[in-house]
């Protein structure tokens, strides 16, 4: 496998948010070859990327697009903690590849503070990232995905009850079926690249698992990584959201059939109908028969069910958790302020271009 000179080797959690893994990553991060701060969700900036940047070969383009993933960077919730960027340096290190891309910017500013930790291995838990494998490995040639696999019935009620994605079980079922459908093909394509675990098996046994990743990664497994009470950022995390409250207490085994509290059967049917092929290779078992039929009705139906539960949870949201709100808002809002600074004002190529500085 190529690796990148003098560089942390990448790695990137996928593919579905919603699966345990701030909670492998905080454990993780207890290593100080291990950097991986809260991740950058890339995902949501990619419609600007497709629609208003162009051809990245031109500096000026570029560079915009260098400053406007800073800036995205600034407004995460959680900020990476003792790092700043500039958009020269990183336009420095980067204006020489062959891929330009928004990957390649994102990862020599992951790389550059993974650098400044001193850390042998940065990895990313952007984890929908996984539908953009081939430009990621096209980016870091040495790169590794940490494949976190959750049964699909407790992932997707916890999707259905996050403010992040879809609002109705059956769109969350299928959003999750693709994200395996695209891991089993890197899977498949790159085996020696892939580490596969179960998060089911972590609640039962978090040294198990914590131990064959560290190996995976090439890094030393330290017992004080199944202990996460002292961790500030847990504890930070933990006040910042509710999705995130559990991330300060130890491995809960009961809570893998959690969602039996919040589904019904049909419910239950429904999911693993649509999940069916990967809840069989990855060793879950069927509580139903799983044979319903998925109509083009049922899905219009669901996207309307989502679209009103979508203005709902925002609602709830705003009332019950303002912080959460006004922090999640703030990005959406620096992603609009972009789109609309790229649509009114498209950057525009001068005539003379960038040079990089000496």
């Amino acid at each position: 496998m190529t690796t990148t000179p003098n560089r942390p080797r990448a790695i990137t959690m996928v593919p579905l948010r919603r699966c345990g893994s701030h909670a492998l990553r905080l454990r993780l991060n207890k290593s100080p070859e291990f950097y991986s701060p809260y991740p950058l969700h890339l995902c949501d900036f990619m419609p600007l990327v497709d629609q208003h940047y162009g051809d990245l070969s031109d500096d000026n383009l570029y560079f915009q697009l260098i400053r406007d993933v800073i800036g995205f960077q600034d407004a995460l919730m959680v900020k990476w903690k003792d790092v700043n960027f500039d958009p020269v340096d990183i336009f420095n290190a980067t204006k020489d590849v062959p891929n330009r891309s928004v990957h390649t910017i994102a990862w020599e500013m992951l790389s550059q503070a993974g650098e400044q930790h001193d850390a042998s291995i940065v990895m990313d838990k952007s984890l929908d990232n996984i539908h953009y494998a081939a430009e990621l490995i096209e980016t870091r040639p040495d790169m590794l995905f940490l494949n976190v696999v959750r049964d699909p019935r407790a992932q997707v009620d916890s999707m259905n009850r996050a403010i992040i994605y879809d609002f109705d079980y059956l769109l969350n079922a299928q959003r999750w079926v693709a994200a395996f459908d695209k891991m089993r093909e890197v899977a498949e394509q790159y085996p020696e690249r892939v580490l596969t675990v179960r998060f089911e098996d972590f609640l039962s046994n978090q040294e198990v698992v914590l131990r064959k990743i560290c190996e995976f990664m090439g890094i030393e497994f330290l017992d004080s990584m199944c202990d996460i009470s002292d961790s500030s950022e847990a504890r930070k995390l933990s006040h910042l959201s509710s999705l995130w409250e559990s991330n300060f207490s130890a491995p809960i085994a009961a809570n893998a059939d959690k969602f039996r509290k919040n589904m019904t059967d049909d419910d239950i049917r429904m999911i693993e109908s649509i999940a069916k092929d990967h809840m069989q290779h990855y060793g879950y078992e069927f509580m139903t028969d799983a044979d319903l039929e998925i109509t083009e009705e049922m899905v219009a139906a669901a996207e309307k069910r989502s679209a009103e539960n979508k203005r709902a949870a925002w609602t709830t949201l705003k009332e019950t958790q303002p912080r959460d709100f006004i922090l999640r808002t703030f990005r959406a809002d620096y992603i609009n302020m972009v789109k609309e600074r790229l649509e009114n004002r498209p950057w525009k190529s001068a005539a003379q271009p960038l040079r990089a500085a000496s």
